[in-house]
């Protein structure tokens, strides 16, 4: 058989199609992003490697960043030095929006329970950032019962229903209503949409609502709290699941906690129907003017609905 020119033209426009299918078929197709199961994997694998002292398992971006109470530490170092076990309680706050795995979680490290809050952000299956909070008992701790977080605590692990979870926005603005309300002192004059069962837990320990045993603080909306004029906020992450939004908070200097000193925390809010049915709180002590190493925290602005 002869080819024509024609001939021999369409063969090769046909073997040059067949090479760029080939092609496609052999490169690797691109990561994706983690959905809800692989977040939650990624917090469960980071915990496991943690305690087993073997960062080089953990699946990170070669850019990957890590911190420990603001200061930024090579992977392994830190708490991957001494954790030794998991505690029993752990709430992931999962973000598949802002692809943010979040946890606070109870480790065991030295033979002794230590608090912890991990913030892990993704891009295609991969750990891009690590934002730890550590908090053992010290006297940064201040309070101290991670038994405590397991007692009356069914809130946060709550699944509301889908039409009860408001808007990433909507949410994260009622959060907000709690640093309004510590900046001037009164979540009463904020009105911060409290739950008429709303309760607050800090590394472990009941000091509002049901739980709390001190004199006046049964009422988390009127419970007496002191000005934090130059509280500090940042967005950590939204679980549109379980209506959880977590804020970074500085409390700033209030003099209450020592000259030049302040809280930090971890502070997730339980959102749903519009109301704060309970908060809980990883805190510890720190210089006022601490950067947590991944700002900014911005200023909190107050407009008081009296």
């Amino acid at each position: 058989m002869t080819l024509t020119r024609s001939h021999t033209r369409n063969l090769f426009a046909v073997s040059a199609v067949l090479a760029a299918l080939l092609a496609l078929a052999a490169r690797p197709a691109a990561a994706k992003d983690c959905d809800r199961a692989c977040l939650g994997d990624l917090v469960t694998q980071y915990l496991n490697d943690m305690t087993a002292h073997n960062p080089a398992a953990l699946p990170v971006a070669p850019s990957v960043r890590f911190t420990e109470n603001g200061v930024a530490m090579k992977l392994g170092d830190g708490l991957w030095r001494t954790a030794s076990g998991l505690g029993t309680y752990r709430q992931d706050i999962l973000d598949v929006a802002g692809h943010t795995a979040a946890t606070q979680a109870v480790v065991r490290a030295n033979g002794d329970s230590v608090l912890l809050a991990l913030r892990l952000n993704e891009r295609g299956g991969k750990i891009t950032q690590i934002e730890t909070m550590v908090v053992p008992h010290d006297k940064d701790s201040l309070l101290f019962d991670p038994a405590g977080y397991e007692k009356g605590n069914e809130q946060m692990a709550f699944v509301p229903s889908a039409s009860e979870i408001g808007s990433r926005a909507q949410s994260v603005a009622i959060a907000m209503k709690y640093p309004q309300g510590l900046k001037i002192g009164s979540f009463v004059k904020i009105d911060t949409p409290f739950a008429s069962d709303a309760y607050r837990i800090e590394n472990g320990i009941h000091t509002a609502g049901a739980g709390c045993s001190r004199a006046g603080c049964d009422n988390i909306k009127t419970q007496t709290i002191i000005q934090h004029p130059g509280i500090r906020a940042r967005f950590a992450a939204f679980d549109a699941r379980l209506g959880i939004v977590l804020l970074y908070l500085n409390f700033g200097n209030t003099r209450q906690y020592g000259p030049g000193r302040a809280l930090v925390t971890f502070e997730a809010f339980k959102i749903y129907g519009g109301q704060i049915h309970a908060v809980n709180a990883v805190l510890r002590m720190a210089s006022a003017r601490a950067p947590s190493g991944w700002g900014p925290e911005r200023p909190v602005k107050v407009r008081p609905a009296n």
